[in-house]
């Protein structure tokens, strides 16, 4: 065994009992803390995490890809496309939380498609496209009970929702489309699901919802006058020019909104773009005050439109096209939300606008590449933020993605 023998040859030389005693309580705690001893060519100790799969839309190809993530390095790999569909342009992507069925959002068609995920992850559509009810869909969001699909419709203004048959993954939609402001484009749900948020790029604007399928009618932020979605007081607020990309912390407190096109008073000038912070109203869901400092921005960059919180809440990321303070990244004020730019941020790295995710495990960080036409991968520090490339970064498929979830 090599570490045995390391551990012995750490002793020629020495008589001493103590230095003997020493070495060998270190070999017991290592056994203890479960960390295997190898022998001849056996498998030697790893921080490896599990290997998951991930998807995403590939609209110029009319198809969704199937990506293999190694979990020991983040390092992604294409699998199987589904079959091409012309004219349909999928765009928006949600994967049903058991992981049995994911929703592709087809822009151009007006439709959703539904696939089956075998065990080995590869997609298989079920039955036809199903009209979405609105015009020009967009992005797409599941509850985080896995009952509803909620679909932005950025010709038609509106939210369509469809109730889940948790067996066959089929979808029923619930009542008309509900109106959400001009041009809804991106939509999170809280984590507690209670509340719904969608931004409204055109006006600068975002719009926020109660969510109160039955199951949630006894909570607070639902009446008997409330549908499955009701605005929330104050809806829509102000938040910035173009306002795109939205996140929530993970206590439900704040949430951040990037607004590429914003511009900024001195010493920021020459920057472009911001960061909107809001409270959430833990009863209502209103965006009652903005976060003190907000709008929040960079040294320099421009036109940050994907943002993403780190699963620890410790980080915001914000992130926009090119290489050149392409990355931007806060430290987050956990008493109040405010946004205090890292160390050496924004990085002059590859990047892109088109999504931004972290895995729920905080180890890996991706990023959607318009020049690239891939996937561009990072590891990042968990004290300071500092983004570091995975190897073989950036990671292509093909074509220019659209949007990407992972399962995990």
């Amino acid at each position: 065994m090599r570490f045995l023998r390391a551990a012995g040859a750490a002793l020629v030389g020495q008589s001493g009992l103590r230095r003997t005693l020493a070495v060998m309580a270190v070999v017991i705690i290592l056994l203890l803390a479960g960390l295997s001893l190898s022998c001849g060519s056996s498998s030697s100790v790893s921080l490896k995490g599990p290997d998951h799969n991930a998807y995403v839309t590939l609209p110029k190809n009319g198809s969704v890809a199937l990506l293999h993530i190694d979990g020991a390095t983040g390092v992604i790999t294409m699998g199987a496309q589904t079959p091409q569909v012309v004219g349909t342009t999928p765009t928006g992507l949600a994967l049903l939380p058991s992981k049995k069925f994911l929703y592709a959002v087809n822009s151009r068609s007006n439709s959703i498609s539904i696939f089956n995920v075998a065990l080995d992850g590869v997609l298989t559509l079920s039955g036809t496209p199903i009209p979405v009810g609105g015009s020009g869909p967009d992005a797409a969001v599941i509850d985080p009970s896995g009952s509803y699909l909620l679909v932005t419709n950025n010709f038609t203004n509106d939210i369509s929702v469809f109730s889940i048959d948790p067996g066959s993954g089929a979808l029923s939609p619930v009542g008309s489309p509900v109106p959400a402001n001009s041009d809804p484009s991106e939509i999170l749900f809280t984590h507690s699901g209670k509340f719904v948020y969608v931004t409204n790029p055109s006006i600068g604007m975002v719009s926020g919802f109660s969510f109160c399928p039955p199951q949630l009618a006894s909570e607070p932020q639902c009446s008997a006058a409330n549908g499955v979605l009701s605005p929330v007081k104050n809806s829509p607020v102000s938040s910035g020019a173009g306002a795109f990309g939205l996140a929530v912390d993970g206590s439900d407190s704040f949430l951040y909104v990037a607004n590429p096109s914003a511009s900024n008073p001195p010493p920021y000038a020459t920057t472009v773009g911001n960061i909107s912070g809001f409270n959430i109203d833990p009863n209502t869901g209103a965006l009652t005050t903005t976060i003190l400092g907000s709008p929040f921005t960079a040294a320099n960059g421009a036109g940050p439109t994907a943002i993403t919180v780190d699963p620890s809440g410790r980080f915001v990321y914000a992130v926009t096209t090119g290489s050149s303070f392409s990355i931007w990244c806060f430290a987050i004020d956990p008493t109040n939300g405010q946004l205090v730019a890292a160390t050496n941020s924004p990085f002059s790295l590859a990047a892109g606008g088109l999504f931004a995710l972290i895995d729920p495990s905080g180890n890996y960080f991706y990023i959607g590449s318009q020049a690239g036409n891939g996937i561009v991968g990072y590891t990042y520090n968990a004290s300071t933020g500092l983004p570091t490339a995975i190897a073989g970064s950036p990671f292509s498929t093909g074509v220019s993605p659209g949007k990407m979830v992972l399962s995990e």
